[in-house]
Formats: C-alpha cells, structure tokens, sequence
C-alpha cells in the first residue's frame, strides 16, 4: 500500500490507508492523545472503540475515537 501524506499536530508525517489514526499518532512519537477533566494524558487503551480514551480531532471533527478511523490523504489530526 503507498504511503500517504497526513498532518498531526501540523507536522507532516506518512502513513498508509490501512493505518488507523491511533497507530499513526502513536508512529509519529505522540504518546498524549486528549487530557483528562483532571489533566492527565490519556492514549489509547482499548483499540477497539470501547474505552473512548483515544479521542482526536479529525478534519475538524472533535471526540473522533481514532482506533476506528483509517488515514486518508490530507488528513489533520490534533490531539489534546
């Protein structure tokens, strides 16, 4: 599978179609996906939508559970 061009955090990184979001933030060296009401980082726990605890912005799209969305070029990802 080619790689594509995603956007995390504004910084241009590679992934391919078949990567959920979560894996590639975590490839890219992230390791904080959102903060907790009580201000501790949180990733992901479950990988599998569960838990809720991988929650991203995707395209402007807040609380997306990035363990259950795959990259598509051009995609923006912000996490906490």
């Amino acid at each position: 599978m080619p790689d594509i061009q995603i956007f995390i955090n504004g910084r241009k990184t590679s992934a391919t179609t078949q990567t959920s979001v979560a894996a590639a933030i975590l490839q890219a060296g992230e390791t904080a996906f959102r903060t907790s009401v009580s201000g501790q980082p949180r990733a992901a726990l479950c990988g599998m939508g569960i838990c809720y605890e991988c929650r991203v912005t995707v395209n402007g799209v807040p609380h997306s559970r990035s363990c259950q969305i795959f990259c598509v070029e051009g995609m923006n990802i912000v996490t906490t």
